[in-house]
């Protein structure tokens, strides 16, 4: 059975927290596989293109470099348990389809103690995705958490990529993220492989 709509945004948290347990690759792309700007207009719009857009919203944001990295870069074979091994070969397969962003406390330029400063960031980012073409969904939700807390959650799409927006405020720690995702790969995600991501 394939992963529905309803579940894509389950989906996706899931993998958002396996790629952080596991910590990303160097997220560095290699000589090969960088596209110059005279061919980054005609190039298909992938993995490549997904990190550029995210890294020049997160500079029009005058937010640190080096915050957006490419896939999982889990083994296949890391584990003790089959369980284990096969939760890391798939997010070794769903590796080339993903692009995590993420920006925390350590991220923050010294002397930078507003709250609100994190959220606001985002929020600049965001406005430049879709001014470079990412089409914003129809809802974004904010919810409490606890009685000291907040969980914003946004979505946008921009040619076969769906990138999840997420701002997290727990009394005076705050973390904000965007996952983005090829929807053609994460179609083809089964319910069984979703449940090993779940847990």
């Amino acid at each position: 059975m394939r992963t529905t709509v309803a579940r894509a945004r389950r989906l996706v948290t899931a993998v958002v927290g396996a790629v952080l347990v596991a910590g990303c690759g160097s997220g560095k792309p290699s000589a090969q596989t960088e596209a110059s700007p005279a061919s980054a207009s005609t190039a298909p719009f992938g993995q490549q293109r997904v990190r550029a857009d995210l890294e020049a919203a997160a500079a029009a944001a005058r937010l640190p470099e080096g915050l957006t990295e490419l896939g999982g870069g889990e083994s296949p074979t890391q584990g003790s348990t089959q369980k284990e091994r096969k939760r890391a070969t798939l997010t070794a397969r769903l590796s080339p389809c993903m692009v995590h962003w993420s920006h925390g406390p350590a991220d923050a330029s010294p002397g930078k103690s507003d709250p609100a400063q994190m959220r606001r960031q985002l929020d600049l980012v965001l406005a430049d995705l879709v001014a470079s073409g990412w089409a914003k969904g129809d809802t974004d939700d904010e919810v409490p958490l606890g009685n000291d807390g907040t969980s914003f959650m946004a979505t946008y799409k921009k040619r076969g990529w769906t990138l999840h927006a997420r701002h997290y405020a727990l009394s005076a720690w705050r973390h904000s993220t965007a996952m983005a995702t090829k929807d053609a790969c994460f179609a083809q995600v089964t319910d069984e492989e979703a449940a090993l991501l779940d847990d």
